[in-house]
């Protein structure tokens, strides 16, 4: 057989995995445009996009009426930008719709050079991970971002833009109806908020959070690797704690109360992770005592050593 024969057999495998991974591929990008144009699809007039997009925005309206604007308004200063925004929307949760089949492929690539205690290892990773960032998405979106918007918008004046707009609008209205005077000296500060940057700051909750939320995941997977052990991460607990008071004045509001409840999450998340790694040792304890590699027996007296301990002991 000829070198050049040679060399065409050894690149057949490499072939059909170039192969194979364009197919996973093409599946997985015709699997995140079809969760993209879900969210065009028009539902009781607007697309289902605008419907998540209120679903976003809804810390913040119930922030603004609790500062008693009457109704609350985002608006958008270039014609595309409202759109763009909805295309945002449109591929972050076309890529959360799609994600079970990304996924799907992703294992089907990787799942063939794997043993069998490996697949068995790998896959329930695989499905915590979606269900960890949904939940620490939903406790962004439910608790923390309200807290937020609440903190930033105690600062503006909201509701005078309602009542200026009335004014500006009808000059006939009795002064009682006018909550705001004119002032003739001075700048009135409100809140007039843009649909993108709004918008903006949720995502970075949503994500901040859902991240947050994969260090169990990430944790248990690196103890049953064996790159960190639940005794080594109990000896850092107070530098993890120290970290997480940064992570927690760096991704939320100057509010203590904010702060606190990021701060207790994710410790609990921390002492969570201590718990599973434990788990994992045991296990990975247990099965080997099965297998014979402890030995349960008392240790063996290697004279040498012990001569070696009297000496150190004589010193």
């Amino acid at each position: 057989m000829s070198n050049t024969e040679e060399i065409d057999d050894s690149s057949a495998p490499l072939i059909e995995h170039l192969a194979e991974l364009r197919t996973r591929l093409i599946r997985s990008v015709l699997a995140l445009l079809v969760g993209v144009s879900i969210c065009f699809i028009p539902i009781g007039g607007d697309f289902i996009a605008v419907h998540i997009l209120n679903f976003l925005l809804s810390p913040i309206e119930a922030s603004l009426r609790a500062l008693g604007d009457p109704s609350p308004t985002l608006q958008y200063t270039s014609p595309q930008e409202y759109l763009f925004t909805l295309f945002r929307i449109s591929m972050v949760f076309g890529f959360a719709m799609a994600f079970p089949v990304i996924a799907f492929q992703m294992w089907r690539f990787v799942a063939p050079g794997l043993y069998k205690n490996e697949k068995g290892a790998f896959l329930p990773f695989m499905i915590a991970s979606p269900f960890m960032f949904l939940l620490g998405a939903s406790f962004a979106h439910l608790v923390v971002t309200p807290l937020a918007m609440s903190f930033f918008l105690g600062f503006a004046d909201v509701s005078s833009i309602f009542a200026n707009l009335l004014s500006n609008a009808e000059p006939n209205l009795p002064g009682e109806a006018v909550v705001v005077p004119e002032t003739q000296e001075g700048i009135k500060v409100t809140f007039f908020g843009k649909v993108n940057e709004s918008l903006d700051i949720t995502l970075k909750f949503i994500m901040a959070f859902g991240l947050c939320f994969q260090l169990p995941v990430l944790l248990t997977l690196m103890g049953k690797a064996g790159l960190v052990s639940s005794e080594g991460l109990g000896s850092v607990r107070k530098y993890a704690m120290i970290a997480i008071l940064v992570l927690a004045a760096l991704v939320t509001p100057p509010d203590v109360v904010t702060q606190l409840i990021l701060f207790s999450v994710v410790y609990g998340l921390y002492e969570v992770s201590i718990f599973l790694v434990r788990r994992v040792e045991t296990k990975r304890e247990t099965k080997l005592r099965e297998e014979g590699y402890y030995d349960d027996e008392e240790e063996f007296d290697d004279p040498l050593m012990k001569e070696f301990e009297d000496d150190a002991d004589g010193k």
